[in-house]
């Protein structure tokens, strides 16, 4: 399957992101506290943030690097993301051990960006 894969997955993500924005602005802002509120917005913005760079990825020319951060930006925001969201929500305080799993995940997927970067300046498409 092709790197494009990564557009289908973000437009998913991004469909995702604005619902569950939408929903935490309208649906949870009588619900949660002031921290559940900002742990939320946390959630919603690195999701829609790393969104935007996965159709990045996504309408990029094939390479194996980039391969590696678009599956490392999709696990970083079900990971981050969706455990900043349950952890809102249901204030599962033992979800805040999976949340830098995520970050990883996103640091992981920087560095590839960056080292496809690299390699695109060096004539090696990998």
């Amino acid at each position: 399957m092709s790197q494009r894969r990564f557009l289908f997955y973000a437009a998913i993500c991004g469909f995702l992101g604005v619902g569950l924005g939408a929903f935490g602005a309208h649906g949870l802002k009588n619900v949660l506290s002031e921290h559940g509120l900002d742990i939320y917005k946390t959630a919603v913005s690195y999701h829609m943030w790393h969104t935007l760079t996965l159709a990045l990825v996504g309408v990029m020319p094939e390479h194996r690097y980039l391969r590696w951060a678009g599956w490392s930006l999709l696990i970083g925001i079900v990971l981050f993301s969706g455990s900043l969201y349950l952890l809102a929500i249901f204030n599962l305080s033992w979800l805040g051990m999976i949340t830098p799993f995520g970050g990883v995940a996103f640091l992981l997927a920087w560095a590839a960006i960056a080292k496809a970067a690299l390699q695109y300046s060096g004539g090696s498409d990998g």
